[in-house]
């Protein structure tokens, strides 16, 4: 399973944490991160991540091909919806994307600790009844 991680400037932290925090489950998966996030999370916690360019040099972009490819199966996504941002564009792509793929997406702590837990305990396998 292929999980991506997104972060805004003003959650990297909160990813951060996140992943700190279950460390032990995200380490059985195939991890993907737009640049800084990947880089940020990768030096806290030691685990592999493979890394696009930062999400405005066009990391976002790389992400959503990935997804247009059937190549993530899940996607943390820590959106600041408080901000405007200048690729906002890019992340309604990548939610869009998402849907038309059925990825699950979590954009928030609560939804990203749900499905964390659902992988943790084997609940998460809707990709047998949906390819």
């Amino acid at each position: 399973m292929n999980i991506a991680l997104i972060a805004h400037d003003a959650k990297k932290e909160l990813m951060v944490q996140f992943c700190i925090a279950y460390c032990g489950v995200l380490s059985r998966y195939n991890l993907c991160a737009t640049g800084t996030t990947g880089k940020l999370v990768s030096e806290a916690t030691g685990l592999q991540i493979q890394r696009f360019l930062s999400g405005s040099q066009g990391g976002d972009q790389q992400l959503a091909s990935s997804i247009s490819c059937n190549e993530i199966d899940l996607l943390i996504f820590f959106r600041d919806p408080l901000t405007m941002k200048s690729h906002e564009p890019n992340d309604a792509n990548i939610l869009r994307l998402c849907d038309v793929h059925n990825i699950p997406v979590a954009t928030n702590i609560a939804t990203a600790e749900a499905l964390i837990h659902a992988l943790e305990h084997g609940d998460l396998d809707w990709r047998e009844y949906v390819r």
